[in-house]
């Protein structure tokens, strides 16, 4: 029992350093350091230091290394470097202002969050919430309902962006091994029931409101700088076509490729100096993002080499509770603590993945719960980080989303799950 113990010790620690905005990466690694200590009474020393190799770059079952740790830690520093650059050059704001072309009626409300969604930079709501805050001042809108439609439109993107960290690691062959095109698939209902309740919301939110008459000056040469974010999508897609045998093995490879080629075409597109470019990327590169993934990778291993995960598995087995609504619930509340997507779905997924046998829903619809899941916990943590810095520009706190945010995370969650249970049984 004493590894059960280091485990919910390790998960105190992690949430509460998280809390005090400690580097995540070194939080689980501190985790991991003490479900390790804990479990030497269950087992041997040598079995906690092949856990550590076994996460980072070898694999002993399959005796040869294994690069899928630093392919993942490479491919998020690359997708925080692309984001910065279209930030930083205006590339997104250029983007925006045509994209207003064909939007009216409250159609910007969305599509401007919605665009910067496209660069999954942590606190990216920054970015969009003084837009929406003078967007919003033409409808009347309050600074709650504002709050809410720059988080919501923001985030409309992740149950089918294939270049989330979140989707590419879970659909990896270190956990679901799945192909990340059937994930989306499975994820398409909730990513449209995403974008109807924000489209309700903006309507009821406008039609109390008068209505102003705007005109758009027409302008479409920033339409161009879509192009960068969607190349490695379109890349993949290609190769998906051209019939490239064993292509889920190499997703994230191309990813990496098709990340590298839009830095590049950004360059071309945006017509700055190779120096100044240059200084962008230096600044944009961040290890500790890197360390993210390599202390999830440990911790994950940690766990179960510590064999904790049965033990927890089997008590949460006892509780009077269906098997599906356990698997929905623990990547939910996971997310709702951590305020972290990625961190949510791949501490919640070594938990649940006992109950996989007491359902009848196969391995992609049970992957496309635990990520949509964990994604509402996470849209609507309080210390999720576009919560709190959309919230404190437009002066307001995020706790007045919940009226809100509940019936939205019900209503999404009641029609993915029945989609699931539908289909993939």
């Amino acid at each position: 029992m004493l590894n059960l113990i280091g485990v919910i010790i390790a998960f105190v620690l992690i949430i509460y350093l998280i809390r005090k905005k400690f580097n995540f990466g070194f939080s689980l690694l501190f985790g991991s350091f003490i479900v390790g200590i804990f479990s030497l009474v269950e087992i041997a020393p040598i079995k906690i230091a092949k856990a550590i190799v076994e996460a980072t770059f070898y694999s002993y079952k399959d005796e040869a290394i294994n690069t899928v740790t630093l392919e993942l830690a490479i491919l998020l520093i690359l997708i925080y470097v692309l984001a910065k650059c279209m930030q930083e050059t205006n590339a997104i704001k250029k983007l925006i202002d045509s994209l207003r072309t064909f939007f009216n009626k409250g159609g910007t409300l969305g599509i401007i969050p919605a665009i910067y969604g496209l660069m999954p930079v942590p606190g990216g709501a920054l970015f969009s919430a003084p837009l929406i805050d003078k967007e919003g001042e033409k409808y009347k809108l309050n600074k709650d309902q504002k709050n809410f439609l720059n988080v919501w439109f923001r985030h409309i993107w992740f149950p089918i962006f294939p270049i989330s960290m979140a989707m590419i690691t879970i659909c990896s062959n270190e956990f679901s091994d799945i192909d990340i095109y059937n994930l989306i698939i499975a994820d398409f209902p909730a990513f449209l029931t995403f974008i109807i309740i924000g489209i309700v919301f903006i309507k009821l939110f406008i039609n109390k409101n008068e209505k102003p008459v705007i005109t758009m000056k027409k302008n479409y040469g920033g339409l161009l700088y879509l192009l960068p974010p969607t190349i490695p999508i379109l890349l993949y897609i290609t190769l998906y076509l051209i019939g490239i045998p064993n292509l889920k093995d190499y997703q994230i490879k191309i990813f990496i490729i098709g990340v590298l080629i839009s830095i590049i075409v950004l360059y071309y597109l945006i017509k700055i100096s190779l120096e100044k470019y240059a200084s962008i990327i230096k600044r944009s590169l961040s290890f500790n993002l890197a360390l993210i993934i390599f202390g999830i990778m440990i911790f994950r291993e940690m766990i179960e080499v510590s064999q904790a995960n049965i033990i927890i598995a089997e008590m949460i087995s006892r509780l009077p509770f269906p098997s599906i609504l356990i698997i929905i619930l623990i990547p939910l509340i996971l997310g709702v603590v951590t305020g972290y997507n990625l961190g949510a779905i791949l501490l919640s997924y070594f938990l649940v993945e006992p109950f996989f046998k007491f359902t009848n829903i196969n391995i992609i619809g049970l992957t496309s719960i635990i990520f949509i899941s964990s994604l509402v916990g996470y849209l609507i943590s309080p210390i999720h980080l576009c919560n709190v810095v959309s919230s404190d520009h437009l002066k307001t706190d995020t706790t007045r989303m919940y009226k809100m945010y509940i019936p939205a995370i019900i209503i999404l969650l009641i029609i993915h799950t029945s989609f699931i249970v539908i289909v993939y049984s």
